[in-house]
């Protein structure tokens, strides 16, 4: 239509040689900043419906659902001799590394095997086929072996039943309830779930391990680790039964 109206007018000359072709737009926008940008908005979500967004719950409750079925370990360490335990605990801790490096190097038998035991519970960064990188099951056996070797019976109990209760409590709940962010994925919720979680166990195990100011500060460590997993940069499957450990022989 416009090209008829300038052929009528003397500006036709003029635009005879322009040519009139569809604008192209183009949004560029780095994978960096689309995944800051999701992120943003996953927050308002969560903290504007009190809806989770983009957290796979049914994958977080299977794996903590492994991690719970490792009680096995406390009680074992409390109704067993030290030097059986640590045996045991040393021998599943080498098959297990072998598994893991057998996967990693791909060999067809540990793959098929590795992939059928702990594919479900595997971490974002314990999937990184860049480099070699265990799972959190070797961190809880190794846990096991220095909690029985250094510890006595009753603080390695409850050293590691916080760190397989109180922890999978702090996932669950913040995966679930969490709307309110303190920092990284950690939320207030599941920070106060792990906290009163580990109260409740010292108190429960007050019969073996009276409760002490020791025990309080003993929590409030296990939650400092979980929370500030990144900056210790040691496992919370190990940070949390060794600073719950270190307190309560030191101070209780």
């Amino acid at each position: 239509m416009l090209k008829k109206i300038l052929a009528n007018t003397r500006l036709a000359e003029i635009f005879k040689n322009v040519k009139f072709t569809k604008p192209e737009i183009k949004f560029k926008r780095s994978a960096e900043s689309l995944r800051h940008l999701r992120e943003n908005l996953n927050s308002h979500l969560s903290q504007d419906l009190h809806i989770n967004v983009d957290k796979s719950i049914k994958k977080e409750f299977y794996r903590k659902l492994i991690h719970l079925s490792s009680l096995w370990i406390p009680a074992l360490i409390y109704f067993t001799h030290k030097g059986l335990a640590i045996v045991i605990f040393s021998t599943i801790f080498l098959g297990d590394a072998i598994l893991e490096y057998g996967n990693y190097k791909r060999w067809p038998w540990a793959r098929k095997s590795f992939g059928l035991i702990f594919f479900k519970t595997l971490r974002k960064k314990e999937t990184n086929r860049n480099m070699f990188q265990v799972s959190g099951s070797m961190y809880v056996l190794f846990s096991a072996i220095i909690c029985t070797m250094f510890f006595s019976k009753p603080i390695a109990v409850v050293a590691l039943t916080i760190m397989l209760i109180s922890d999978t409590c702090a996932a669950l709940f913040g995966k679930a309830y969490g709307t309110r962010h303190l920092r990284n994925n950690k939320t207030l919720e599941g920070t106060t779930a792990l906290f009163v979680s580990a109260l409740m166990i010292v108190v429960l195990f007050n019969p073996i391990l009276p409760v002490t100011y020791a025990s309080i500060l003993a929590c409030a460590a296990a939650t400092f680790a979980e929370m500030y997993e990144d900056k210790i940069e040691i496992d919370d499957n190990l940070s949390i039964p060794l600073f719950t450990g270190l307190i309560l022989s030191i101070l209780g």
